[in-house]
């Protein structure tokens, strides 16, 4: 999927059409066609991204998308257990079976992030990934959000993700734009500093 790019007054300026491109574009504009056909847009959107956040903090909800070494019918009856325990809309149900049974679950990610792109994309928003070593609180949200408010990005809409591997601070990637301060990309940096100065 092409990485959109934004100007300086914090609009995209890589067309909606753009975004769609690739498997988990078509698959986020088809589940967003058809949740604004049902007036369901907000609430699809809003159980994707909780979608999104129980798949970010499950290892055992994120091997099953990903291990082909279970067999499709099972993954797709478990993720739907989960799902209609946790009280989902058949919409979004019915759209993870769909995506299962056409053998993309271990994309179900990337569309469902692709389905944040292009609903921010039409409401000229800016999207920013960011990925951390521990869950932002509030005050370092807040902070964030005035960091790219003084880099130009005004109106913007922060995915978060967690991954510990990282050890301490952000990645962020805003379009083309990456901005990495995580504290593993520093040791990396000075890994290759001291073999340089060897």
């Amino acid at each position: 999927m092409e990485k959109r790019t934004v100007d300086s007054t914090g609009t995209t300026s890589i067309p909606i059409a753009s975004i769609a491109n690739g498997l988990a574009g078509r698959y986020a504009t088809a589940l967003y066609d058809l949740a604004s056909d049902q007036q369901k847009l907000d609430l699809a959107l809003d159980q994707a991204k909780a979608l999104s956040s129980m798949l970010d903090q499950s290892a055992d909800l994120s091997a099953v998308l990903v291990d082909r070494t279970l067999d499709i019918r099972q993954s797709t009856r478990a993720l739907l257990a989960v799902l209609d325990k946790e009280g989902f809309d058949p919409l979004i149900r019915d759209f993870v079976g769909v995506v299962a049974a056409n053998r993309r679950l271990p994309h179900l990610r990337e569309i469902l992030a692709a389905l944040a792109a292009i609903a921010a994309a039409r409401r000229g928003e800016v999207v920013a990934d960011v990925v951390s070593a521990h869950p932002l609180n509030d005050v370092q949200r807040a902070q964030l959000r005035g960091r790219l408010a003084e880099a130009g990005y005004s109106k913007v809409n922060i995915q978060e993700r967690v991954d510990a591997a990282l050890l301490g601070g952000l990645v962020v990637r805003i379009g083309a734009r990456l901005y990495d301060t995580s504290l593993r990309s520093r040791l990396t940096r000075l890994h290759h500093a001291m073999k340089g100065a060897a």
